[in-house]
Parts: C-alpha cells; structure tokens; sequence
C-alpha cells in the first residue's frame, strides 16, 4: 500500500510529519524509526529506540553522544 500523503504536524500545523528508516545492529531495515516534521523552523520529532519512544530529542549532526529519556506511557 502505497502512501500518497503524509500527517499534518500537530505542533506546528505547517508542515507534514514524515517517516525516516534505519538499519539494526545486525543489518535488519527497520521501518517508521522516527517521524519529524518537514518544517525546519518546529523542529518536532518522535523517535523509537530500542522499545522506547523519544519526544522533542535536540536534533544534531550525530557526531556527540547525548543522553537519552524515554517516554513512559
């Protein structure tokens, strides 16, 4: 099934929530790793990680570690 549209953002209601994909550490795709917004200027972003899910992580390049909390439900 192919998607021919994307979420609206619900933070910023300008730009659209988009997937983002990854590999595992044994190679493996995993799909819907995390979803962020097109919209450079909201900066939303949700993300899962290991079982856990990420709200608002600051976006970076990548290269520094940072410490990470997982959101309860």
């Amino acid at each position: 099934m192919e998607v021919s549209s994307f979420p609206k953002c619900q933070k910023c209601g300008t730009g659209d929530l988009v997937p983002l994909s990854d590999f595992g550490n044994q190679g493996a795709p995993i799909h819907y790793k995390a979803w962020v917004c097109t919209n450079p200027d909201c900066g939303y972003n949700l993300k899962i990680r290991n079982g856990d899910v990420y709200i608002n992580e600051p976006i970076g390049n990548g290269i520094n570690g940072r410490q990470r909390n997982p959101v309860n439900f």
